[in-house]
Parts: C-alpha cells; sequence; structure tokens
C-alpha cells in the first residue's frame, strides 16, 4: 500500500504564496513521475504541474511562470511553490505519483489540500 499525504494548503490574498508538500509512505519500490492536479469547483481535475525522476518538468500554461515544481527522490516527496497567486487558483489540489510496490505500477493519490485565494 503507498500513501500520499498533502500539506501547506490554506488561505492567501491574490498576490501571496504558498508551498505545497506531498509525501509519501507504504510500500514503495519506486516512483516514476509525481505531479499535481487541482480541481475547482463544478470543474474537471486539470493537471498544474508533473515532474519526472529524471527532473523533467511538464507545467500547465495557466501557471507557468508562476508555480514552481521540484522533487526530492531521497525523500520520495514532491513539493509546489506557487507565487503571484490568483483568485483563479482556488481548488482542492491532489498529488499524483505512478509508483511500485515491487509488485505492479500503479497510480496514486492523496486526499488533496484546499487552496482559496482572495481577491
Amino acid at each position: 500500500q503507498v500513501q500520499l499525504v498533502e500539506s501547506g494548503g490554506g488561505l492567501v490574498q491574490a498576490g501571496g504564496s504558498l508551498r505545497l508538500s506531498c509525501a509519501t509512505s507504504g510500500s514503495i519500490f519506486s516512483i516514476k513521475t509525481m505531479g499535481w492536479y487541482r480541481q475547482a469547483p463544478e470543474k474537471q481535475r486539470e493537471l498544474v504541474a508533473s515532474i519526472t525522476s529524471g527532473g523533467n518538468t511538464n507545467v500547465a500554461d495557466s501557471v507557468k511562470g508562476r508555480f514552481t515544481i521540484s522533487r526530492d527522490n531521497a525523500k520520495n516527496t514532491v513539493y509546489l511553490q506557487m507565487n503571484s497567486l490568483k483568485p483563479e487558483d482556488t481548488a482542492v489540489y491532489y498529488c499524483n505519483a505512478i509508483a511500485s510496490n515491487g509488485i505492479a505500477w500503479a497510480p496514486y493519490w492523496g486526499q488533496g489540500t484546499q487552496v482559496t485565494v482572495s481577491s
């Protein structure tokens, strides 16, 4: 069993910053891609940013230049630094990891952390 736990969400004014963290635990043999998704009310979940084990990143155009994804492979932890936040960034942010427990690869999700940006 692989668990992902997000932290760092909260309420911030527009223009402010937050840093999300996602720690993994459990029977982890290896992790490929880790990423952050978000889902606003009545909208579909969307990719915010992802990072491979080699450090290659993919960042959504809507947050490019404001959000930075990083990863600590030794700790199996992924971070999302969010700067210049806008009200439209308000959403529940979910951590995702493509991980192997030594038997099979599968996608795993965290429980989500709320980010609210006030105008």
